[in-house]
């Protein structure tokens, strides 16, 4: 083993560090001195989002310890940002450890004469952006992992307008969490009086909140009894969900029993993120056993959402972020239109990795389209920019997240659940499913096709590789994939643009992220994006074509099938 890495194991086994953690450090020595290892190869790092990674001892796990001492970087930095004086709300969801993380750092918070707004109990992560700007906090914290396997937990660090930290505060933070350099260094406890807990009186204004983004209640009237499933895949949804559908005026609400409990072992899944079918198995085999209008689901932090309709045939089908994106922003649009409530200046915000079908929507209604970064955050630096210009109304990503209207600044489950609700009964008033309706969608703007795939590079070198993979594509770009000439070639890290034939070049103006694309002569698009919290990297791909009717949907839903799979054999994915 290293002899750094020995050191900072000899470190914890001799410092302020609990019994309970010295003895878990020395079982690891005897029984898995590899896990051990990994464990404390380097230290857990605080990224532009915050924490994230597998719970247990060591520098390179979410702990007691770990969550303090970046805690502590944190309220540093807020104390010289806002000197008059600091407060800051957290929340937290249903894993495991959760409760302890989020009181480890309401105390140190305290400690640092920081006031302190704790939720009693377990809230959606929407909620706490929300209570951010409600109560008029500088910052905020929740601790979650969101949709990653229950091993892992994390640590979402938030600004004064409820979004996450983004550019220079989120730099400025990351070198005040590294100063931090012992547990020494952390103001552990001393200022519980700081520390006012918080609950229904925030439930109730943010669910009021989310009511005020209905914009057809006379039709939820007609429609009282759509018969929605819903489950909250052991999470925090179950929280708020249930109840925010019946103030909108639903009354034939189906919870998914199996998973309505809250649980940080996610005893149904092995994996609680609702975009995987395996996730929302229980909620498909509930809506088809009550032959329901609509399924829902949410994450265990009820911030990202999947939902599922009866496709033409009548078999249960789970829609993908991007159409259940394209039919938010398409609902909201046209009916803004037709209320008569739609602004000259309204806009709509969506990311670089998201389907283009967006744009050509937003064209066709007359509606600004601007393209960020992946990350909600973004979108709520773009509201920022646009402010008192431009009239935001709804922002979203192709990772099954939606954020509607400006009260909150980042993704949120419950109010986009919600509203897909009320979009199934407004189709259901004309007659045909929100299926349908994305296949008019098609035949109207385009048939627009996407497909991810994600690749893990797990162990200590697979960073590298990732890496090593990018920089491969950065400085040997293709010229054509699959017979298409490569049109653009678009590096978000150096911030240019280039046409390949032509040699025309320009600049992107968006923060550096190490992302490139591929836009081919075809209208193809290709994203190669490593992840910034694990050892992944994912690619996207978007395909179209012209849909001259429903008819046709299937022969070109093939075709399109075919092109994606002919694109990633010839990138040799």
């Amino acid at each position: 083993m290293d002899a750094s890495i020995q050191e900072k194991i000899k470190v914890w086994l001799n410092g302020n560090f609990d019994a309970a953690t010295k003895a878990e450090i020395s079982n690891l020595q005897n029984e898995n001195p590899l896990e051990l290892e990994d464990a404390f190869y380097k230290n857990l790092e605080f990224g532009t989002g915050g924490l994230r990674g597998l719970m247990g001892v060591g520098t390179n796990r979410m702990n007691k310890y770990t969550v303090g001492m970046a805690t502590q970087g944190y309220a540093n930095y807020l104390k010289q940002c806002f000197p008059g004086g600091v407060s800051v709300a957290i929340a937290h969801d249903s894993r495991n450890n959760s409760r302890f993380f989020a009181e480890t750092t309401a105390n140190v918070f305290a400690a640092n004469g920081i006031k302190v707004y704790l939720f009693e109990a377990l809230r959606p992560t929407p909620e706490l952006s929300y209570a951010i700007r409600h109560l008029k906090c500088q910052g905020g914290v929740v601790c979650t992992a969101s949709h990653n396997p229950k091993e892992y937990n994390g640590y979402k660090a938030y600004w004064d307008d409820g979004s996450q930290l983004v550019p220079p505060h989120d730099k400025n933070v990351i070198k005040e969490v590294d100063k931090i350099l012992s547990v020494d260094d952390v103001k552990w406890n001393g200022g519980e009086a700081n520390i006012t807990l918080i609950g229904k009186e925030l439930d109730d204004v943010y669910i009021d909140m989310v009511k005020s983004l209905s914009v057809y209640p006379e039709v939820i009237a007609k429609h009282q009894d759509l018969k929605i499933v819903y489950t909250p895949i052991h999470g925090t949804g179950i929280t708020l969900l249930p109840e925010v559908l019946r103030r909108f005026g639903f009354n034939n609400i189906h919870i998914v029993e199996e998973q309505s409990v809250p649980d940080g072992n996610f005893p149904t899944v092995d994996y609680p993120n609702p975009e995987e079918s395996e996730a929302m198995s229980y909620g498909l085999r509930l809506a088809e056993k009550l032959d329901a209008d609509i399924l829902s689901g949410t994450d265990p932090d009820a911030d990202r959402i999947a939902i599922g309709v009866k496709n033409s045939e009548g078999k249960w089908v789970l829609m993908n972020g991007n159409q259940t994106a394209v039919l938010a922003f398409n609902y909201l649009m046209e009916a803004r239109r037709a209320k008569g409530i739609a602004q000259p200046n309204d806009m709509v915000i969506t990311t670089i990795v998201t389907t283009p079908m967006i744009d050509a929507i937003a064209k066709g209604n007359g509606v600004n389209c601007y393209r960020v970064l992946t990350g909600f955050k973004w979108i709520a630096e773009m509201i920022r920019k646009k402010e008192g210009q431009e009239n935001y109304i709804i922002g979203g990503e192709e990772s099954f997240g939606l954020m509607i209207g400006d009260k909150i600044r980042d993704k949120d489950g419950i109010s986009a659940v919600a509203l897909l609700c009320e979009m199934a009964a407004y189709e259901k008033e004309k007659g045909r499913s929100l299926y349908e309706k994305m296949i008019d969608l098609y035949v109207q703007y385009g048939f627009y096709k996407e497909h991810l795939i994600s690749i893990t590079k797990k162990g200590m070198d697979g960073q590298q590789q990732i890496a090593a993979m990018m920089e491969s594509y950065r400085n040997n770009p293709p010229q054509t994939i699959n017979g298409s000439p490569v049109v653009q070639l678009l590096d978000y890290e150096l911030q240019k643009g280039k046409n390949p034939s032509t040699g025309e070049a320009w600049t992107i103006d968006l923060p550096k992220s190490n992302v490139l694309q591929f836009i081919l002569a075809d209208g193809t698009s290709i994203s190669a994006r490593p992840s910034g919290t694990e050892p992944k990297i994912k690619f996207y791909f978007s395909v179209n074509t012209t849909l001259a009717s429903g008819a046709d949907f299937d022969t070109k839903n093939k075709e399109l099938d075919e092109k994606i799979k002919a694109v990633i054999a010839d990138m040799n994915l």
